[in-house]
């Protein structure tokens, strides 16, 4: 079983998301986290259901992300959700999903998320991205220190390439989160390979 979950943005995509997605399904990550934050919920449901279809002809299990009311609807019992909408969900829709996953950006976020019900968390950003352009990279002590203070899987997130991907599992991560890798990426089963490969 791969260690590692691609978390989309199609913004970052050259080409067509949708085969995207499917060459990256093909290449057998752990988990696909649909996460598209500048989407509506009805526009989200849309591109939800397209993934759906394309990720049940193969193995990797796609979670979707925020708008959990829309994963209920649409069947799925897996949802990826910032802390705070957490919080706020009810015992009742928890019940829903077999696996909650939540961003987590402390030590703090990380121990209220398990309390919550949380059944993995990812810690970040660890290394510069992009994806935070400004924002300093919390480190690879953070990450050991959020690994430590809690039970459960937890995934690096935030600049992560094969070439620093031994660093987070020797900090004790359980795998981590690859975006712009995956949506970048000509050949997603190669990249995966080298990921396997360290």
């Amino acid at each position: 079983m791969s260690d590692i979950i691609c978390v989309t943005a199609r913004n970052l995509c050259g080409g067509d998301f949708m085969e995207q997605l499917a060459k990256i399904a093909e290449a057998a990550p752990k988990y696909i986290v649909l996460r598209e934050k500048d989407l509506d919920e009805s526009e989200y449901r849309t591109l939800a259901e397209k993934a759906i279809e394309i990720c049940s002809n193969s193995e990797t299990k796609l979670i979707l992300h925020y708008y959990w009311k829309t994963a209920i609807e649409l069947g799925k019992d897996s949802i990826h959700l910032p802390l705070h909408i957490l919080r706020e969900l009810s015992a009742e829709y928890k019940r829903r999903f077999s696996l909650i996953g939540v961003s987590c950006h402390s030590v703090e976020d990380a121990l209220e998320a398990k309390a919550l019900g949380a059944g993995y968390i990812t810690a970040g950003h660890v290394f510069a991205t992009d994806c935070k352009k400004g924002l300093p990279p919390r480190g690879l002590d953070f990450l050991r220190e959020v690994c430590q203070s809690v039970d459960m899987p937890v995934y690096a997130i935030g600049g992560i390439s094969p070439e620093n991907f031994f660093q987070v599992m020797e900090a004790g991560a359980s795998g981590a989160c690859v975006m712009s890798g995956f949506m970048k990426s000509a050949q997603p089963k190669e990249l995966m390979s080298k990921f396997n490969r360290k």
